[in-house]
């Protein structure tokens, strides 16, 4: 297995234990943002804003970080996207603990925290095939997918410990200093010499969107995974909104379905790490999967059963990002990763603030339950729009593009 041969390289392995504590201070600080905005506005809407805000900056930074990633060191980058986030972190500890805080605080925390997670997500994405090399790329990714979704169950179950035993605060604290590993870790690593490239940024950032649109499969792919983000994916509003709106739970009962999300994306995961090679057509069925989950919240369940339902809605939305992003990255050539990589973040976080907002709006205008029911048919459609062409079953199988230029 590719994944196992990973974890026997020590570079890498390193590599991963890092990433995998800073995204797990990532997911208790996440569902502690919920929590906190729920708590000062009572209001689901407010929190699709701060998701608004969030995620808002991929839409004009994505891009410009592709060019940056295919020009500029990665590893220097990472430096700085990394320890922003941490001071960032470390700054809204300290306004929590002292009892400070206020919303107005949490829409600008988002926005540039967002910011720097915008530069970072292209560049970490392209850093990895560096470290990983490209034939080794799909068992990196499954091996990714596993760590982020270790941290997506573990990260909110802790946090909602935290919340209901020392305070909200605590989980930034913790987040602030989960960054520290792996900012040693890349001060050690040496700086790798980036190939030249010539031209001038926005004609290197065309070139990437070119290529997207005129690739058929990456760009079915990347419809699809902007479609799924923005009907399927919003989960840091639809959970906290969900658990507290409409099953009145507490906190720990928060991180507890937050976590359920995670299970079944371990589940994907662990599927993929076993079955490395590309499946285009997963993509699309792992949506159709997130769609008929999110259906399963209009029932009145009871709070495991909505469990259930999330751990389903987790299993969908990795077999869809793992399979899509895969599928992009063994299609895309070297020299144009970065920037192809930067339309994917670009597609894939920069419609969340949409998703978000509108899956706030839904729920305070129709209530959780059917809220959930009209995402779920506008993700159907999605799909079927997108299936009136065949997907192929692996990326060799593939349509190639006009004059079969890659």
């Amino acid at each position: 297995m590719l994944a196992l041969a990973l974890l026997r390289d020590p570079r890498y392995r390193n590599y991963w234990l890092a990433l995998f504590i800073s995204q797990l201070g990532t997911w208790m600080q996440a569902a502690a943002q919920g929590w906190l905005v729920l708590e000062l506005t009572g209001s689901a809407e407010r929190l699709g804003l701060v998701m608004v805000c969030q995620f808002l900056p991929s839409l004009v930074l994505s891009l410009p970080a592709g060019v940056l990633a295919d020009r500029h060191s990665r590893r220097n980058l990472l430096l700085l996207t990394q320890g922003g986030m941490a001071v960032l972190a470390g700054l809204m500890a300290v306004l929590i603990l002292t009892d400070l805080i206020r919303y107005e605080y949490v829409l600008l925390f988002a926005f540039v925290y967002g910011a720097f997670n915008a530069i970072d997500l292209p560049v970490r994405q392209s850093f990895t095939v560096e470290l990983a090399g490209r034939e080794r790329y799909p068992g990196a990714i499954a091996l990714n997918s596993f760590g982020f979704n270790v941290s997506r169950v573990t990260g909110p179950a802790v946090a909602g410990l935290l919340i209901a035993g020392v305070g909200l605060g605590w989980a930034y604290v913790l987040n602030a200093l989960s960054f520290v590993i792996m900012l040693v870790l890349l001060l050690r690593t040496a700086s790798r010499a980036v190939e030249s490239v010539h031209g001038s940024a926005v004609q290197q950032a065309l070139e990437g969107l070119r290529y997207v649109w005129q690739e058929p499969l990456v760009r079915q792919v990347v419809l699809m995974v902007g479609l799924a983000s923005l009907f399927g994916m919003n989960f840091q509003t639809l959970v906290p909104a969900y658990s507290r709106l409409v099953l009145g739970l507490d906190a720990e009962g928060y991180g507890f379905l937050m976590s359920a999300v995670g299970v079944g994306a371990i589940g994907a995961a662990l599927l993929q790490a076993f079955t490395a090679q590309a499946r285009p057509v997963r993509t699309l069925l792992g949506s159709g999967i997130l769609a008929l989950s999110l259906a399963l919240l209009f029932l009145p369940l009871p709070p495991w059963g909505v469990a259930v339902a999330l751990a389903i809605c987790g299993f969908g939305m990795i077999t869809t990002l793992v399979n899509a992003n895969t599928t992009v990255q063994l299609l895309v050539p070297d020299r144009l990763r970065g920037r192809v990589m930067s339309v994917y973040s670009m597609v894939l976080l920069g419609v969340a603030p949409v998703g978000g907002y509108l899956t706030g709006s839904l729920m305070d205008q129709l209530g959780g339950r059917t809220a959930s029911l009209v995402l779920s048919l506008l993700l159907v459609l999605s799909a079927l729009w997108l299936s009136r062409r065949p997907w192929p079953r692996t990326v060799e199988e593939r349509p190639r593009s006009v004059g079969g230029q890659r």
